[in-house]
């Protein structure tokens, strides 16, 4: 990890024409989180001494956004968006008494990994910065090197022949100690095609003092920017493929990968079990040895070890499973608690509950936990049964070895041992259901 001080200042300030959307460019979801989030956890990894997001095209959305992605970073508005160098200078006051390195990242290039940026801070260079060799360069900056440093960035619009030639292209991140990035930034104008004040030209303000700048080398993919919705949905697939990745090669086992579709944040234990077409929101820990199967969707729920879920489950947030629980096809569990062992095999909901360990319950039970204005909790003890077809009526109590009749409307607590049924009692008419069919047949002749 950088030992000495740093900063990240990611600008995020765009409105993302292309995105056609009234949405601020780096808010759409990628990995089920903000674009945003991508950067923010990529500065949040090398440990910064402050991490400033500057905003513009609506900025208080994305502050508002922001105060749920991290704790400890700050915005700064540029209210009028002149280029890049401006951006980066509207963050000076919130790097007002910071001394130590200061890196330039974007909300919109969500792939940038804290090796590469250790890598530039470690390259004892004034000014550093990122280049990629692209497969097609046509619209990005060139790196001109002149032997091992860099001595130029070209915009491509402002590029000679020549300088398009060159296939080392820049990404826009930038490393510079901050008193010396702000003091370049200074002098920037904005004398060029796009009368815009362009970060890159600090590059060639430094060599002209004499300072030193290199270029550090990643992948293409690394550098991918999103400019439209084409790109997120490029953006989306090429998330997906490294998080894929990076589970099965931790000894996740997934039969058909590409069909399983991960948040940023999922975390799942090695020898789980993820069954073709599982959606992971937000908020999800499976653990090792779990298995998920087919069809199910978490978010912000907890998987202990040997635990199954599915198929076609769904767990919302708060649900708590521990080890060797069944969750079977067609449940939906919420804000619950579900003790070792215990089975919720069919057609079920569970919500603001617990149940206890090595109980089962049974198909079509619904803990009835919403009065319209208030949430209630219902509470099952450990090895009770739960008959079919249960309401369960919070808030209500269920003791340990109790057990309910199929078809039960539960609204007082069951004691420990105890057999609870709620049921009208069954009447039967003989020759009734005949003489009425009889006449409802009738009824309906004579309307024809």
């Amino acid at each position: 990890m950088v030992q000495d001080p740093i900063a990240i200042v990611i600008l995020a300030a765009g409105k993302g024409t292309r995105m056609e959307s009234d949405l601020p460019k780096v808010l759409h979801p990628l990995g089920q989180v903000p674009m945003l989030a991508h950067a923010v956890a990529t500065a949040e990894a090398l440990d910064p001494a402050r991490i400033v997001v500057v905003t513009g095209y609506g900025a208080d959305t994305v502050a508002a956004a922001l105060e749920d992605i991290s704790p400890v970073a700050v915005t700064a508005e540029q209210a009028e968006q002149l280029g890049t160098a401006h951006a980066v200078l509207t963050a000076a006051p919130a790097l007002d008494g910071f001394a130590g390195k200061v890196v330039v990242l974007y909300g919109d290039t969500p792939f940038i990994r804290p090796e590469t940026v250790e890598r530039m801070l470690a390259t004892g260079a004034d000014v550093t910065v990122l280049g990629f060799e692209a497969d097609d360069p046509g619209r990005y900056g060139r790196l001109i090197l002149q032997g091992e440093l860099l001595d130029r960035i070209v915009e491509a619009r402002d590029a000679t022949d020549e300088e398009r030639a060159v296939t080392l292209c820049n990404s826009g991140v930038i490393a510079a100690d901050g008193a010396l990035l702000l003091d370049l930034l200074a002098t920037v104008d904005n004398r060029n095609a796009a009368e815009e004040y362009y970060l890159t030209d600090i590059v060639a303000i430094a060599r002209q003092r004499g300072l030193t700048a290199r270029a550090v080398i990643c992948p293409e993919a690394e550098t991918l920017g999103v400019n439209s919705a084409s790109d997120l949905a490029r953006a989306e697939t090429v998330f997906q493929d490294l998080k894929r990745t990076e589970m099965i090669e931790a000894g996740v086992r997934m039969p058909a990968p590409e069909t399983v579709h991960l948040a940023q944040d999922t975390f799942i234990g090695r020898d789980a079990v993820v069954e073709p077409y599982v959606v992971f929101a937000p908020g999800v820990t499976v653990e090792s040895g779990a298995r998920i199967r087919s069809f199910s969707h978490l978010e912000g729920c907890h998987v202990s070890a040997g635990a199954t879920v599915g198929p076609y489950a769904r767990l919302r947030p708060g649900a708590e499973l521990a080890e060797y629980v069944h969750i079977g096809n067609f449940v939906e569990v919420k804000n619950a608690e579900i003790a070792p062992g215990a089975k919720v095999n069919h057609l079920s909901y569970i919500g603001d509950a617990s149940v206890g360990e090595a109980t089962n319950i049974g198909a079509g039970t619904i803990t009835c936990n919403y009065d319209g204005v208030f949430k209630h909790r219902t509470e099952i003890g450990a090895r009770a049964f739960i008959g079919s077809n249960t309401m369960l009526v919070a808030p209500v109590k269920v003791g340990d070895e109790a057990l309910t009749a199929s078809g039960s409307v539960i609204t007082e607590d069951v004691p420990a041992g105890g057999l609870a049924v709620a049921r009208g009692r069954q009447v039967n008419k003989p020759g009734l259901a005949r003489k009425l069919m009889a006449r409802l047949r009738a009824l309906k002749a004579g309307k024809a």
